[in-house]
Formats: C-alpha cells, structure tokens, sequence
C-alpha cells in the first residue's frame, strides 16, 4: 500500500467517525425539540427570565445544525477519497476551514466578551433560585431540580438556603431536601448547615469547580479538535493534488 492508499484509508475512517457523530448529535438535536418535557420546555416557562436566556431556547436547532454540517463533512470526506473526486475534497476542505475560522472567533469573542457571560450567569442564578422558591409546589420544577441535585450531589443554585420558604420547607416543618443532608434524614436547617461545611455545596459552585478542575483537560480537547481540522486539511487538500497530477 502506497502513501496515496494509506491517505485515503485514513481520510475515510476519520471522516467515517464525524458522520457517525454527526448523526449521534443531529439525533439528540431533533430529541431536544421534540421533548417537551425537557429542560428547555422548563426555562422557557420561567417568568421575567433575562431577554438573553431565550437564546437557550435555540439549543436545540443548535444542535441540529452542527449535526448537519459534521454529516455532510463526513458525507464528503468519505465518498471524495472512495471515488476520488476532487470537487467533493475541495468542497470539504473548505467548509473544514470555515468551522475552524469559526471556532477561533468564537473563542476570541468569549474571551473579549467575559463580562458580559458573567452578568449573565448571575441573572441566571437570580431567577433560578426564584425558580426554587415552587419546590414541592411545581412537579416539572421539583423533577428538574431533583435530577440536577442526584447528578451533581449538590443542594439548591447557591446552597440550602435558596429552599427556604419554598412550598416543600413549609409543608415538611421547615426542613430541606434529602439531597441537601444525604447521611442525615430528616434535615433540619442544623443537619443542612453540618453538610455544607463538609461535602455538599450548591449546584452552581459545584458546576464551576468541575469546569475549573477540567479545565485543562477542556483546552486540551479543544485544541486536539483544532489539530485534528488542520490534518483532516492537509490530507485533503494532499489527495485533491495527487489526483489531479494522476490524471494529468
């Protein structure tokens, strides 16, 4: 097997990879949507919620466009090395380098644009928390912050306190979530206090160390993902010259 075979062989099982998981997150894309149970269908009911929340009610389309996009990438990539076609190898080359133009101003912009992620983290965390206050009076509320809690082993946006008043702490004589005390049942506001000295912290701090304590291992995807569009465009662009000079 020559070079030329061994370029195309590796150019179809990479981009064999993208169209399978391009097709994976189209799925979950048209799954977002179409559940209107989800978290969206949630945030989407919270009332005086931040005009820029409503962007995350887009996800879902999201979702459904970069699924189409890593399709029809792997669609090209694959089927422009099987039959060597230089139009479909072209094609793919430029849409790989318009994503990965995309991907650095998107970076550059987030960077830029700090602040203004901050501010809308706590405009979230403020009307979360409101959301908390129907805990035990909403069952799509209480579900959802029930399943955050279990996967994240946290209690409530900022801590235990973010419960208090909530219909739950009324009608359970002032007392808290087992999420919020889970080697102490029933948890009154002493035992709540105990555990959030020890282990369990809110949803939100607990999100932002694990953010904070991967956030090497996120750079290092990224910039993989980044190593792996600059080769996928070279292998390209390679085979798109070796097969023009073969038919010359």
């Amino acid at each position: 097997m020559g070079c030329f075979g061994f370029l195309k062989i590796m150019m179809f099982a990479f981009n064999g990879i993208i169209f399978l998981a391009g097709a994976g997150i189209l799925a979950v894309g048209i799954w977002v949507k179409v559940d209107s149970g989800s978290i969206l269908g949630f945030l989407q009911n919270i009332e005086d919620a931040p005009s820029e929340l409503s962007q995350l009610l887009n996800v879902g389309y999201l979702l459904i466009a970069v699924g189409a996009v890593l399709l029809i990438i792997g669609f090209l990539g694959c089927c422009g090395a099987v039959k060597e076609s230089r139009c479909m190898l072209l094609m793919f080359f430029v849409i790989v380098l318009v994503v990965f133009i995309a991907e650095v101003a998107g970076a550059v912009v987030i960077l830029v644009f700090k602040p203004l992620a901050e501010e809308l983290i706590s405009k979230m965390g403020e009307k979360a928390v409101e959301s908390i206050k129907d805990y035990g009076g909403n069952s799509d509320i209480t579900g959802l912050w029930n399943a955050t809690m279990d996967t994240l082993n946290c209690c409530g946006f900022y801590g235990y306190s973010d419960f208090t008043g909530s219909p739950f702490y009324t009608n359970n004589m002032n007392r808290y979530p087992p999420q919020c005390c889970p080697d102490n049942n029933p948890c009154d506001s002493v035992m709540a206090i105990g555990a959030a000295n020890k282990t369990v912290s809110g949803c939100f701090p607990k999100f932002k160390k694990l953010i904070d304590d991967n956030s090497i291992v996120i750079v290092a995807v990224a910039l993989g993902i980044a190593a792996l569009e600059v080769f996928a465009m070279i292998v390209s662009m390679t085979l798109y010259c070796k097969i023009g000079s073969k038919r010359d």
